[in-house]
């Protein structure tokens, strides 16, 4: 048996998980979130805690530990969220939240805007620093590495869009 899919994924207070035949639904304080299974594994609630069952086929033994995995997530996010930063690094690179949309300048010849998807709110504190917030972990990183890859950092400056926190190693330059 897989040795994630063995541990049970805890359901804290306030949170209900909803076992359909192909369906799991985790309803919290935040929000709900739905996550369809794979044929062959089911899940079991007993008391506040999932398990993972499956038969021993190796196509669902593959999917039990995901989706042990997917239900720990989904059931982090709908307690506490996920949060993504991001940051501009480059003269006169600015970021904006206007209505539904995220309007970038990163120096192009024209500025860049980014529909902003349902269940992820964007906020930008200052006009260098991006902020996203949602409760599906997958969404919210999708989206940071959609608006990261509009400009990825360049080795030489480092200039362009970055997560808070990366580390770039900087290439040295042209010796005369």
């Amino acid at each position: 048996m897989s040795r994630i899919a063995k541990a049970p994924v805890d359901l804290p207070q306030g949170v209900t998980a909803t076992i359909a035949a192909s369906a799991v639904t985790i309803k919290g304080a935040k929000g709900s979130l739905s996550l369809s299974l794979a044929n062959g594994v089911s899940v079991v609630q007993s008391e506040k805690k999932l398990e993972i069952k499956y038969q021993d086929a190796g196509a669902a033994r593959t999917h039990a530990g995901s989706t042990r995995a997917h239900l720990a997530n989904m059931v982090l996010g709908v307690t506490k969220g996920y949060e993504k930063k991001l940051e501009l690094v480059g003269v006169g690179f600015r970021a904006a939240v206007q209505g539904k949309a995220l309007n970038l300048t990163l120096g192009f010849s024209h500025p860049v805007v980014v529909n902003i998807p349902e269940g992820i709110s964007i906020e930008t504190p200052s006009q260098t620093e991006i902020v996203l917030k949602g409760i599906d972990r997958q969404k919210v990183g999708q989206l940071a590495a959609e608006i990261r890859d509009i400009r990825p950092p360049e080795p030489y400056k480092g200039k362009g869009v970055r997560y808070a926190n990366e580390k770039i190693t900087l290439k040295e330059g042209k010796k005369k």
